[in-house]
């Protein structure tokens, strides 16, 4: 039983390199895979850090005693907080992007090893 439990964290794994050991995907397609869900969870994750401002903002305004509108403030900051955290990375990443000349689209494959046939 405590072996399951221990492999349990492993299974998510297996179960995106599956595919890939049966060919019935690539590794870029794992990536691309990968990349959409990651730019969903992005989106989501700002999303509600917004919401978490404007819900700290309204439990301000609208709060009856101090204790309560300091936890509203605190929440609005801490909503603030998040997504000047997140828009920062994100544009670290697309400053990066930029000086490496690497695009969203493009995949960085490294190039195999050429060899000439004829020379010999």
């Amino acid at each position: 039983m405590r072996s399951i439990i221990r492999l349990t964290p492993f299974l998510p794994i297996a179960v995106a390199v599956a595919p890939s050991l049966a060919s019935a995907a690539t590794v870029l397609n794992l990536l691309a895979l990968a990349n959409t869900v990651l730019n969903a969870l992005i989106g989501l994750l700002i999303t509600l850090a917004i919401v978490a401002v404007f819900w700290g903002i309204a439990r301000y305004l609208f709060a009856n005693g101090q204790d309560m509108k300091s936890a509203g403030l605190r929440s609005a900051m801490y909503g603030v907080g998040a997504i000047f955290i997140m828009v920062s990375i994100w544009g670290i990443i697309r400053l990066l992007q930029s000086t490496f000349g690497v695009t969203s689209t493009d995949a960085v494959v490294p190039k195999g090893i050429q060899i000439n046939a004829g020379g010999f």
